[in-house]
């Protein structure tokens, strides 16, 4: 199974040939890989934890900073403090931690269950919360068309658990699966992902689904990063050699 941490960003629109399809944008990852639970272990169960996001180490509780130091991922000017934990029940296998899963792991095509928070709607009536077509706008009927009406017999003289009535509405935990990746966007860490995803903007979703989890060891990250500090140094150097020239072809052209 192959999963990552998202924030959900809009909707939009997704053009394949002379076909248009409604997606949704997640932000999605690179999320390290932070616990790795097993069985046998003290968890009882197998499961990986996942970080995603950034906030300031003077808002983190000192037991989960004191988690992520011993992972790893905690870098001294507190950049690097992830916001989000959250775990994926699967068995963790060639996982360490610090491994990275970014979008790289999911291709155009691909059908996932995404979970999230919905949106909240308040204090609701039964009409919109469960769908009730209301009573009958005549015979009697004067300010009475949205209410719930009887909840049980009289012979019970108590409600049965269970009576749909109204209520507070949303801010639950809401599955949508069966869903497909449209397109998949590795440079800015997008997934365009068909239809509506249950959350409103900014909320956070995982993703999940069939297939083989594609990861960046500890080691290919650390060559990336040394890679780019070297290309970074050598374009300096560069930029150094070049304002040298001209400032000498400068002087020489006053001198002349």
């Amino acid at each position: 199974m192959k999963f990552i941490i998202g924030k959900k960003l809009e909707m939009t629109q997704v053009w394949q040939g002379e076909r248009v399809i409604g997606a949704t944008k997640v932000q999605a990852g690179p999320c390290p890989v932070v616990q790795l639970k097993a069985i046998a272990g003290k968890d009882g169960y197998a499961a990986v934890q996942l970080g995603y996001g950034e906030r300031k180490e003077k808002n983190i509780k000192k037991a989960q900073t004191g988690h992520l130091k011993k992972a790893g991922i905690v870098s001294k000017d507190g950049k690097n403090n992830l916001k989000y934990l959250r775990e994926f029940r699967d068995e963790a296998n060639d996982l360490q931690v610090g491994d990275m899963v970014d979008v790289s792991t999911f291709e155009a095509g691909d059908v996932i269950k995404v979970t999230g928070t919905s949106k909240g709607k308040g204090f609701q009536g039964g009409v919109r919360r469960h769908g009730w077509h209301g009573h009958n706008t005549t015979h009697g009927t004067k300010d009475q068309v949205r209410t719930s009406g009887s909840i049980g017999a009289g012979g019970i003289q108590h409600v049965l658990k269970g009576m749909r009535m109204p209520g507070r509405m949303g801010n639950e935990q809401v599955t949508t699966a069966n869903l497909k990746i449209v397109q998949v966007d590795q440079a800015n860490n997008i997934l365009y992902v068909s239809g509506a995803v249950p959350g409103a903007r900014n909320g956070l979703v995982l993703i999940s689904g069939e297939g083989e989890l594609k990861i960046k060891k500890i080691d290919d990250s650390k060559q990336a990063t040394e890679n780019t500090e070297t290309a970074v140094e050598t374009a300096a150097e560069t930029v150094a050699e070049v304002k040298e020239e001209v400032e000498v072809k400068e002087n020489e052209a006053e001198k002349k």
